[in-house]
């Protein structure tokens, strides 16, 4: 049984509700609730239940303050753009303890710093999407402020939703372009499969059977065997037969490469949502 003190979730969307999700669970206890904001009445109304307050900034001007009122730990999981004003907001209603942990891509460790009180700890998280169904994989970076037990505390919060790499914030960005866009591309590889198979003659629905299928079944092999991917893809591509066609296809095309590119791209966007 995991158990955490209060916290705030400010902006429970797509991630925000992910975590909400982690800590909502049956081994999961929050000391002092859940505090969780929304800008729209119907989004805050679908959060409420026992032990979780929820709060609409577009019907209380004061929900954002409501909310981190006594929370230990706060989520910051709006928008990056948002993230400048939404501190201003909230800096003088912390609690003196309370450690603040963004989501959001860009927005470093030291500019949020600069507007909170020195009391105040700060950390970075990237999760990812698959923190819905509980398989994310966070990347998370200590603050300047933050002590051991701090990052302890929120390294604990997001394994509720998956598991947990820590690393410096130099590698936050970085890391954000693997496993933070990483499901994006699983899921075009995924798209561009299927539609193949359907120019190959199956039916949309047999083709999206043969690929997610195959992928997934793919990724509980790799986790189960404990084999590294270039031994299982060895396996399956015999000497002279059709993978061993097909891989040299691929290989001819490049993708490290390809993938050199699209994560630097990535990358740069990154640094320049930072700015």
């Amino acid at each position: 049984m995991a158990i955490f003190p209060a916290v705030a979730i400010l902006g429970a969307g797509s991630m925000g509700g992910a975590v909400l999700s982690g800590l909502v669970s049956p081994d999961v206890t929050v000391e002092g609730g859940i505090r969780v904001t929304n800008r729209t009445e119907e989004k805050a109304g679908a959060l409420r239940r026992a032990g979780v307050a929820s709060f609409a900034t577009e019907s209380d001007p004061r929900a954002n303050l409501a909310a981190v009122s006594g929370a230990r730990i706060v989520v910051l999981a709006v928008k990056p753009a948002m993230i400048p004003d939404l501190l201003r907001e909230i800096a003088d209603a912390l609690e003196p303890d309370c450690v603040v942990v963004s989501v959001a891509a860009g927005v470093t460790i030291a500019s949020m710093e600069a507007v909170l009180p020195e009391s105040v700890a700060v950390l970075r998280a990237m999760p990812n999407t698959p923190a819905i169904v509980g398989r994310a994989v966070t990347g998370l970076s200590a603050g300047n402020r933050s002590t051991a037990d701090d990052l302890e505390l929120v390294r604990g919060l997001f394994e509720t939703v998956g598991t947990v790499v820590v690393v410096p914030e130099s590698q936050i960005d970085a890391l954000s372009t693997i496993s933070g866009s990483g499901p994006a591309y699983v899921f075009y590889l995924i798209e561009q499969l299927t539609s193949t198979a359907e120019s190959m003659g199956f039916s949309p629905a047999d083709a999206a059977t043969l690929v997610s299928t195959t992928f997934l079944g793919a990724s509980e092999l790799l986790a189960a065997s404990g084999s590294a991917p270039a031994e299982l893809r060895r396996r399956v591509t015999s000497p002279n037969g059709t993978t061993e066609r097909a891989i040299a296809v691929l290989e001819k095309a490049d993708l490290k490469d390809l993938f050199d590119r699209a994560t630097a791209a990535a990358l740069a966007r990154a640094r320049e949502l930072g700015a």
